[in-house]
């Protein structure tokens, strides 16, 4: 990990085309600034967190919930 001291109007650059700039630093909060191209996903890490998490168990499925929804499906086609 690298670790970096900046001040306000400071930044960083990672590649040729993302740009941090610190805005602004009040009492224990640090506001910063990213540019970025639109094709890149930018996330708080707590939301990039939930999402991996929820991905995760979205994989985990239990055959027998196949067959309770396909038994749904088939009793709403029935006339």
């Amino acid at each position: 990990m690298l670790v970096l001291t900046r001040k306000a109007g400071e930044g960083i650059v990672i590649g040729e085309d993302i740009r941090i700039t610190v805005v602004e630093i009040k009492g224990g909060a640090i506001r910063i600034g990213i540019d970025a191209p639109a094709d890149k996903k930018i996330y708080r890490q707590e939301i990039f967190e939930r999402i991996c998490r929820e991905n995760q168990e979205a994989t985990q499925w239990n055959p027998s919930d196949l067959d309770a929804l396909s038994e749904s499906l088939q009793k709403r086609r029935r006339p």
